[in-house]
């Protein structure tokens, strides 16, 4: 997965987000393994169809079951998104429109911290919050994660 031209994507468009998930962790200092790159969006036909805008030129794709859809959407459908499961020609993008443990958008972004991504600021979820989404998501990789980041917090005196 090259999540660079993913990001530069994201970076590039007017949408706001919040990166969650393994990238988080690895840009917290974690070494596992992550295959995809999760964001939290606020939903919305606005968001949604300006990501579709931003991934155009990637080849997204809607993940749909073992079926991957042409991305797009109108207004109605970007309207009714939950949860946007994504694939494109540069890897797999998640768009959740909450993170477990945490809450919505504003709650997600009101825990995320500023990271620079070379030269350009970018959101990602705070260590704590990381930590207790990882917790309630409670899957066994995610649980892999929490230690991790609990020793990278510990080093950090957090």
């Amino acid at each position: 997965m090259s999540t660079d031209r993913l990001l530069e994507a994201l970076l590039e468009s007017s949408v706001p987000f919040v990166i969650v998930g393994g990238v988080a962790a690895v840009l917290h200092g974690s070494t596992l393994l992550t295959r995809d790159l999760d964001i939290c969006i606020s939903l919305g036909s606005r968001n949604i169809l300006g990501l579709q805008a931003a991934l155009k030129p990637l080849n997204p794709r809607i993940r749909a079951g073992a079926d991957l859809v042409p991305m797009a959407l109108d207004e109605a459908k970007a309207n009714a998104v939950k949860n946007l499961h994504i694939t494109t020609d540069e890897g797999r993008l998640d768009c959740l429109g909450s993170i477990k443990g945490i809450g919505d958008f504003e709650a997600v972004h009101d825990e995320s911290v500023e990271f620079d991504l070379e030269g350009r600021a970018c959101r990602v979820l705070g260590l704590g919050a990381l930590i207790r989404s990882k917790e309630a998501t409670g899957r066994p990789h995610d649980l892999e994660t929490v230690v991790q980041l609990r020793a990278i917090r510990e080093r950090l005196g957090d």
